[in-house]
């Protein structure tokens, strides 16, 4: 089983002014979150990474670049990028390029907040079928990893706040209408395995921990089969 590395962007301007910049094009990374990327690029640099996918627009791509600047050798390359549509941020309709401050006085906004399932953007999308695509899209990646790779890979997708709260949500088995409970800074790193079984959360919204760990053994030895089986007792860790 893959690890996979849901990575958030770094800050924005719109983040920072509390602005829904949705797919706004030219939203690129602020001076914190260029800092926040180039930390986490450093933190993931002894990490071989076998893909990275990214959503298309400028935040995300910009902060895969960065990550794919950060480590490799000449024995072991960084990937080459791929851009993901179904990563893209949520279309957020007519709310997009709005103050949070105003949407919030909107009837929506509690819909949004206490039954995401049934919240359908005005002149958008709704957050189903955010979680439907980038759901697929994450599993698709992750088999395709599994099979050129192997199962000690570990690889990247590069997305948005609510799309990656969309997709912890799945992997936690937590309906969707708990989405709204999981916290999903910029630049963070949230890791998750998947099992013929089920998904491991292994860690969610990690802004500075040692990343080191996450790394395949450096040697490859005779494995059992991966299990899908969870530890009784809380197991003894990787």
């Amino acid at each position: 089983m893959p690890t996979l590395l849901l990575v958030r962007h770094g800050r924005t301007a719109a983040n920072a002014s509390g602005v829904l910049a949705g797919r706004t094009p030219g939203v690129g990374l602020d001076e914190s979150g260029a800092a926040q990327v180039a930390a986490l690029a450093r933190r993931l640099s002894a990490v071989p990474l076998a893909a990275v996918v990214a959503s298309p627009l400028e935040r995300t791509v910009a902060t895969a670049r960065a990550l794919l600047a950060a480590g490799g050798t000449a024995r072991r390359p960084r990937p080459e990028l791929v851009e993901e549509p179904r990563l893209l941020e949520c279309d957020y309709g007519d709310w997009t390029g709005r103050g949070l401050r105003e949407l919030a006085k909107e009837p929506h906004w509690k819909v949004v907040q206490g039954h995401p399932s049934a919240a359908q953007f005005p002149g958008g999308e709704s957050l189903r079928d955010v979680q439907s695509r980038a759901v697929a899209a994450v599993r698709e990646h992750d088999a395709a990893v599994a099979a050129e790779h192997g199962e000690d890979a570990v690889w990247v997708a590069v997305s948005h706040g609510d799309v990656i709260k969309a997709v912890l949500a799945d992997a936690l088995g937590q309906h969707l209408d708990t989405f709204q409970r999981i916290v999903v800074d910029p630049a963070s790193v949230s890791v998750v395995r998947y099992t013929a079984l089920r998904p491991f959360v292994v860690r969610t919204n990690d802004t500075g921990g040692d990343l080191s760990s996450l790394a395949p053994p450096a040697r490859r030895r005779r494995r059992a089969p991966a299990s899908s089986d969870a530890a009784l007792g809380g197991g003894a860790g990787r």
